[in-house]
């Protein structure tokens, strides 16, 4: 008997490695099956998938490739963290946001988000949330010297932080012992409301902050805005870069030392359901800002303090519940990312102020993740990956790139002011808005499996959010709009437009296609209706008068049957009333029969709104 040494490899060790050329030839076999003839590069370049800012994901990555050496956590690069320790101490600090206007509510919130999991608050301070003189009694009882404040407070920065300073010195909370971040961002506030502010003011305060109090950080490099305007990835960290760096101007000509200057920042960014590109960008950005703190000749006070928030570009108000699970990704990926804080938006925030359990549900998603899941055990977890320090170094550079740009056109308060970053941020948004049109980027609830049944979720109102600057998008805006058409004809007629699935043949012939078109057109709000049994030339009629239809039908089924039956099953639907007849299927198949087709990767969101108007559904 042949004994083998209990080293767990030594059976592998017996074959070839595989060559990249081998797998590629694979890759083709599969392809061909599918009715693909291509080969070598032009097979793995098939199974690419584009992204945003020219950027590819290849499917498969090998170590030749890897990005250039990242460093260690707490070490310039800074790419594995900003510190040594990285989450692995404490896990990321939880930030629950507070919006409100009433200090007293304000503060019952406050309390049971520090009892139940949040170590640090986020209020809204100012036009759109609470007047800074209500900051003592909405912090009542809160324990400042060990739960960290950051405010969010607009043009009243000023002011807001004053009354938190004095806050901490009424309460006879030490210097050394506070941990604030005063939200000061006159160039994150011009972008929202396009009212622009002095940054020399700003710099002064944060002058006065330093000397003071050294765990204070004066000034928010707010990327939410570009964001929330439709911003790529690299354009959010190329803008926060541009807005970083005007801040550091002000602040050394403020008298400030580069190493105290670059203390007084903290930058905010994004943290989508897009799970690996939300790691990448948040590691790209420490790289990217190490490089500035290295050119400005402080090259280990670079790290960059981070905070994410859950994206609210990808919150839905339809089917909102499904946002538990997106906000639930997005937060995983901020805390592997190496985000310092975490805020986790709860799931009813676009549809007003979130009630008691959607705060629970916010913060019990950072609890799980760390305490459970145990994402905090390992420092950069995501670090080593070929996929991910790829993604991370081609990131990197796009957005160095476009910083670039704005660098070149005057500075970032420029680049706002000239139109640069509205222009950008809108042709961006545009060729987004294009493939969730197509239905290309799906949105689970609303674009796909959408419930019409649904009883709407509704909650208070919040305070009217900040407006005037760039604008802020939603991925279901377009859908929201057609379905609020059709909810306003319900309410009007006590019935939801209706269109008539035409199904031919048996099951297995129409069931794909039949599911397809109830999803496309629930996604605009109108009520499929399905006969229980497949149509034919002799049925189709009468099926079609009992549906209750509004002047639509579709015809459901396989290219075959089609050629067989469409025309004499279009014409017994016209006889019956229907104006028009789609058919399921590319263009072409039994043209003469039809008068529409739709198909994967028509234009959902045009073919809806025609179908509205020509059912009298008023816009």
């Amino acid at each position: 008997m042949t004994v083998l040494p209990d080293d767990g490899l030594s059976l592998a060790a017996e074959f070839p490695d595989a060559t990249h050329e081998q797998w590629q030839r694979l890759v083709e076999g599969v392809l061909r099956k599918s009715g693909k003839e291509v080969s070598g590069e032009a097979a793995e370049d098939a199974l690419s998938t584009k992204l945003e800012d020219g950027l590819t994901t290849r499917p498969l990555y090998t170590a030749p490739e890897a990005a250039p050496d990242t460093g260690f956590p707490g070490f310039a690069p800074f790419v594995r963290g900003g510190s040594a320790a990285g989450n692995a101490a404490s896990g990321w600090d939880v930030r629950q946001r507070i919006a409100g206007t009433d200090p007293v509510r304000v503060n019952d919130a406050a309390l049971a988000d520090l009892e139940n999991g949040t170590t640090s608050l986020w209020l809204a301070v100012g036009d759109a949330g609470l007047p800074a003189a209500g900051l003592a009694r909405a912090l009542e009882g809160v324990y400042l010297d060990l739960a960290p404040v950051s405010l969010d407070p607009g043009a009243q920065y000023a002011e807001a932080a004053r009354a938190l300073l004095a806050l901490y010195t009424e309460r006879g909370v030490e210097p050394e012992a506070a941990h604030a971040s005063l939200g000061a961002d006159p160039l994150g506030h011009e972008a929202r409301t396009g009212e622009a502010l002095d940054l020399a003011e700003a710099a002064a305060l944060a002058a006065e902050t330093a000397a003071a109090w050294p765990h204070v950080r004066t000034l928010t490099v707010d990327a939410l805005p570009y964001h929330e305007a439709g911003g790529s990835a690299a354009e959010e960290l190329g803008l926060s870069l541009a807005t970083g760096v005007a801040y550091l101007r002000a602040l050394t000509g403020a008298g400030l030392g580069t190493e105290a200057a670059l203390g007084q920042l903290e930058f905010r960014y994004a943290a989508t359901a897009d799970q690996f590109l939300t790691i990448a960008k948040l590691r790209a950005a420490r790289r990217l800002w190490s490089r500035i703190a290295e050119a400005c000749g402080a090259p280990q006070a670079g790290a960059q303090r981070q905070h994410a928030v859950t994206s609210p570009v990808m919150m839905t108000r339809r089917d909102p519940w499904v946002n538990m699970l997106r906000t639930t990704v997005a937060c995983m990926a901020a805390g592997v990312g190496g985000a310092d804080s975490v805020t986790v938006l709860p799931f009813d925030q676009e549809l007003g102020l979130p009630d008691a359990f959607a705060r629970r549900v916010s913060r019990n998603t950072s609890t799980i993740l760390m305490e459970e899941s145990h994402l905090a055990r390992v420092i950069d977890p995501a670090g080593g990956s070929y996929y991910v320090e790829q993604l991370t170094d081609e990131l990197a550079h796009a957005a160095w790139e476009f910083f670039q740009t704005v660098e070149k056109s005057g500075g970032q308060a420029a680049a706002l002011r000239s139109g640069l970053v509205a222009e950008r941020l809108a042709a961006t948004w545009a060729e987004r808005s294009k493939k969730l049109a197509k239905r290309r980027e799906p949105i689970t609830g609303v674009s796909e499996f959408p419930l019409l049944s649904e009883k709407p979720v509704v909650r208070e109102p919040a305070p009217a959010p900040l407006t005037g600057g760039l604008p802020r998008v939603r991925r279901d805006e377009a859908y929201e709009a057609l379905r609020a058409r059709s909810d306003a004809h319900l309410a009007a007629t006590g019935k939801r437009p209706t269109v008539f699935l035409a199904a031919l043949g048996p099951a297995a012939a129409h069931t794909g296609r039949a599911t397809f078109a109830s999803n496309l057109f629930q996604a605009g709000g109108v009520t499929p209706v399905h006969d229980p049994v497949s149509v034919t030339p002799e049925t189709a009629a009468a099926a079609y008068a009992a549906s209750g239809a509004d002047g639509m039908a579709v015809l459901c089924s396989s290219d075959a049957l089609y050629e067989e039956q469409a025309e004499a099953v279009a014409a017994a639907l016209r006889s019956a009333g229907a104006t028009t007849v789609f058919l399921a299927g590319r263009p072409g198949t039994a043209s003469a029969a039809v008068d529409e087709y739709v198909f994967a990767g028509c234009d959902a969101v045009a073919v809806l709104s025609s179908v509205l108007d020509r059912m009298g559904v008023s816009s």
